[in-house]
């Protein structure tokens, strides 16, 4: 009897627990798979505010257009597949930052480096290119301080430079996700058993040492996991930062497939072909997770989805 009242309460407290979850779910329902069905409209010439049914089906022109537009869609993808090895280069730096912190013996001074190196994440792009404008720019704090040390003679700005789109955008994403990006990392570290640090103190090993063969080791698979995750999102390099920093100068470096999107779509209403990419997008993004999926079975001998 008491087996069974212990059955019935796990049963109705799995119940409540996917009573709380029902409205998470539905609000993924809506925006993210209801939005689906507007992908119809990349096999008709559409014009808004009338009915598909009205509409001329032209079925996979707009998709061989991705392909034939070989003027702004290789440059697009130039842009993108750029952001996207230099996302990825840059990937281990929170695991590095993690493992330095981690390595502070004051444990007040280190939370308050990571709540500070935390807080740009939570900082709006606007209001991160308003500091840049600031910074940056040919009357910004940098260039006059460095035209008062005599260090340059004229000022530069970065942020109408097209030489520097590349390395100037990955720095400001290192800066706003360093942080927030090294929290997953420090979580794994806790989980580290503390007699592994003793064992290796005991045979004679130093802070550097320990790091290297116990803390180390001891986070790696946190990060093949992100590793290829990263990877299954590699052509997703984001939107809002581009947008927010584009000009005239820097447009062509800076159009991303997300903003390219965007750009078709919103501004010069090229609804079908937007819809079209958008779909290829989101299919490329499918076959490199699953196949990253395949990946990670090979490497940790079990799979991530």
């Amino acid at each position: 009897m008491k087996t069974a009242a212990v059955k019935t309460y796990k049963k109705k407290k799995n119940y409540k627990l996917l009573f709380w979850l029902l409205p998470f779910m539905v609000f993924v329902l809506l925006f993210n798979y209801v939005p689906l069905f507007g992908w119809s409209i990349s096999f008709f010439q559409y014009t808004p505010g009338s009915s598909l049914s009205a509409e001329n089906f032209v079925g996979l022109k707009y998709f061989k257009q991705f392909f034939l537009d070989t003027v702004d869609m290789w440059r697009v993808i130039k842009n993108t597949l750029t952001f996207a090895v230099l996302n990825l280069i840059v990937m281990p730096l929170p695991l590095v930052f993690a493992i330095l912190l981690n390595e502070v013996p004051h444990k007040g001074y280190s939370k308050f480096v990571q709540s500070i190196t935390t807080f740009p994440n939570f900082i709006s792009w606007v209001i991160v290119y308003s500091l840049a404008f600031s910074l940056f720019s040919t009357d910004g704090v940098i260039n006059s301080i460095l035209m008062g040390m005599g260090v340059i003679s004229k000022p530069t700005n970065v942020l109408s430079s097209a030489s520097s789109v590349y390395w100037f955008q990955t720095c400001l994403g290192i800066w706003k996700s360093l942080g927030w990006s090294s929290i997953v990392y420090l979580a794994a570290i806790s989980g580290i058993p503390q007699e592994l640090y003793e064992a290796a103190s005991v045979d004679g090993a130093g802070r550097f040492q320990q790091m290297l063969h116990v803390t180390l080791p001891g986070i790696a698979e946190t990060f093949i996991v992100l590793l290829l995750l990263s990877i299954g999102n590699f052509i997703s390099v984001g939107f809002d930062q581009y947008f927010i920093f584009q000009n005239p100068v820097t447009l062509k470096k800076l159009e991303v497939l997300d903003l390219y999107v965007y750009r078709l779509g919103l501004i010069n209403k090229s609804y079908s072909y937007s819809t079209a990419i958008g779909m290829i997008k989101s299919v490329i993004s499918l076959v490199m997770i699953f196949g990253t999926n395949q990946l990670a079975k090979k490497i940790r001998g079990n799979t991530i989805i």
